[in-house]
């Protein structure tokens, strides 16, 4: 969990998944329901959140690198990403809603990429200083779902166009993360409909409310 200073603090949430699960159709949706619960949210995203880390977004989804090379370039996203936008909103009481953080590295680069969580681990450890989200919602669907709904998407980037192997990996990476912290994580079906989907992550956002005061 996110160290708490104060009761002042903002709230960290993260909603993770493979490509194509379907968790930027709630994106929107969850900023304006936290919004109109009477908090101030900030939206983001990684890779990107900072003008530094969009630039290095677009290498990283565009550009073929050694898997070392990619991993360390999403850490120094990060970086930036916590001292710049993070760190300072949820000091300010604000609630941050992220679309993917460090649960997407391990899944791709070290489920997906195969890299492992063993070098992964100091990076995190090293850049977030214990920083880590309160709530992350994964999406999880079966994956020839997620691929018929990728085929359907714009112009595919490089990890959207890897194979079947690739996903799997990365999917049993995430359920395993979600399996080793489930007070952080809640598992979404995300094959349902999206009012149930919604119902869902309201009646979540109400105990989070609830737990955190």
């Amino acid at each position: 969990m996110t160290p708490r200073a104060s009761a002042n603090r903002g709230l960290f949430l993260t909603l993770e998944g493979v490509d194509g699960a379907g968790k930027s159709t709630h994106l929107e949706w969850l900023c304006e329901h936290i919004g109109k619960r009477g908090h101030r949210v900030v939206q983001t995203r990684e890779p990107g959140g900072t003008p530094l880390g969009e630039q290095l977004r677009e290498i990283l989804l565009q550009h073929s690198m050694h898997l070392e090379t990619e991993t360390l370039l999403m850490f120094a996203s990060r970086m930036e990403h916590i001292r710049s936008v993070i760190e300072p909103a949820l000091a300010r009481g604000d609630w941050v809603l992220s679309d993917r953080f460090t649960d997407a590295t391990y899944a791709y680069q070290g489920g997906g990429r195969e890299l492992g969580a063993d070098r992964i681990a100091p990076l995190e450890s090293w850049v977030q200083q214990g920083l880590q989200p309160d709530r992350t919602w994964l999406f999880d669907l079966p994956l020839e779902v997620a691929k018929a709904r990728r085929g359907q998407a714009r112009q595919a980037d490089r990890f959207e166009q890897e194979n079947d192997a690739f996903f799997q990996r990365t999917r049993f990476a995430y359920l395993e993360r979600a399996q080793r912290e489930p007070s952080r994580f809640k598992i979404i079906d995300a094959a349902r409909s999206v009012k149930e989907i919604r119902a869902e992550l309201e009646a979540d956002l109400a105990t989070l409310e609830h737990q955190y005061g």
